[in-house]
């Protein structure tokens, strides 16, 4: 699985939704539109809701809730995971990266243009808040 770079400032869910279908961003990025989803919408990364609709479109089932993250050890095989949690007048905020764990072992696929390895397998300097299982 590779990590699918966001097009747009804030367009980390929709990145983790074509990465976790390892599709094209703007593939997803239309479909997500139509469905009245934009990375422009700070609710996209600030109610969870969105990926769930945007990944049911897909068929990907998610868990109903999400789980505070404990250990990497503990996490499923694939999941949508909260970092860089914060608040901005009472909202919480994050950025959407996916939790693989494959043939490679366990990766974090993040689709911020600015980093020089998208994979990333430096699991201690990451700070996941919670977590949202993906059965695909």
């Amino acid at each position: 699985m590779k990590a699918t770079i966001q097009e747009e400032e804030t367009g980390c869910g929709i990145a983790a939704v074509a990465t976790i279908l390892q599709l094209p961003y703007s593939i997803v990025q239309a479909q997500a539109n139509a469905l009245g989803i934009y990375a422009t919408d700070e609710k996209l990364f600030s109610d969870t809701q969105y990926m769930r609709r945007l990944l049911t479109h897909y068929t990907i089932s998610t868990a109903d809730t999400e789980k505070p993250f404990q250990s990497w050890e503990d996490l499923p095989d694939l999941a949508l995971l909260s970092i860089k949690h914060h608040y901005e007048n009472g909202t919480p905020f994050w950025h959407w990266v996916v939790f693989h764990r494959g043939d490679c072992g366990a990766r974090v696929l993040d689709s911020a243009p600015h980093l020089e390895s998208n994979e990333r397998s430096d699991l201690e300097a990451i700070d996941p808040k919670w977590y949202i299982e993906v059965s695909p």
